[in-house]
């Protein structure tokens, strides 16, 4: 993968894009992969089967593969969930997939930026913060994820692949705070 996923999640992911361009089933991998997220978003049960060390990576590799092909997922996702549950990796399937899903829209030409604000942004404020990051990226090709984190009191923190602009209340504050303790 060049999109720059690197470590253990990379690796399993670009194993898995490789797998799915070669079966030429790229969109159907990466479909079920989204619903997987949000399943694993939506189930307790699900988090604590990928994060339990007290099951031993047979039982979660049955577990993962009953899932997935309950779901009717793809004989390849099924395959290559089991395997990494026999690998004893089922905790970084998190990971896993926002690489794949990092890699696919690179390959597709889309430019991947989360906003956090502190408030829930109403319909006509998220168009303009829409507009202005799609400028900031230098492209109409944006998968833009927001999400609020009240903690920043105030502002917007814009991430654009590995650039950061944060115009948050919390972090002028800090930065107030770190310059009188300089002139105290």
């Amino acid at each position: 993968m060049s999109s720059g996923a690197t470590g253990l999640a990379g690796r399993y992911a670009g194993a898995l894009y490789a797998l799915a361009i070669e079966s030429a089933k790229v969109d159907v991998i990466h479909d079920e992969l989204g619903r997987l997220s949000d399943l694993i978003d939506e189930s307790r049960d699900l988090r604590k089967l990928l994060e339990s060390p007290i099951l031993t990576r047979d039982e979660q590799q049955r577990a993962i593969t009953s899932i997935m092909e309950k779901a009717s997922a793809d004989l390849l996702t099924v395959r290559f969930l089991g395997t990494v549950a026999s690998n004893g990796r089922l905790s970084a399937v998190p990971r896993i997939i926002q690489a794949f899903q990092q890699e696919h829209a690179r390959r597709c030409g889309q430019v991947n930026a989360e906003v956090i604000s502190a408030v829930v942004l109403d319909d006509s404020r998220k168009a303009v913060v829409e507009r202005v990051v799609a400028r900031l990226a230098g492209s109409d090709n944006l998968l833009l994820s927001m999400r609020v984190d009240s903690s920043l009191i105030g502002g917007l923190v814009v991430r654009i692949g590995s650039r950061m602009i944060d115009t948050s209340i919390k972090t002028k504050l800090s930065r107030l705070e770190s310059a009188m303790k300089g002139v105290a």
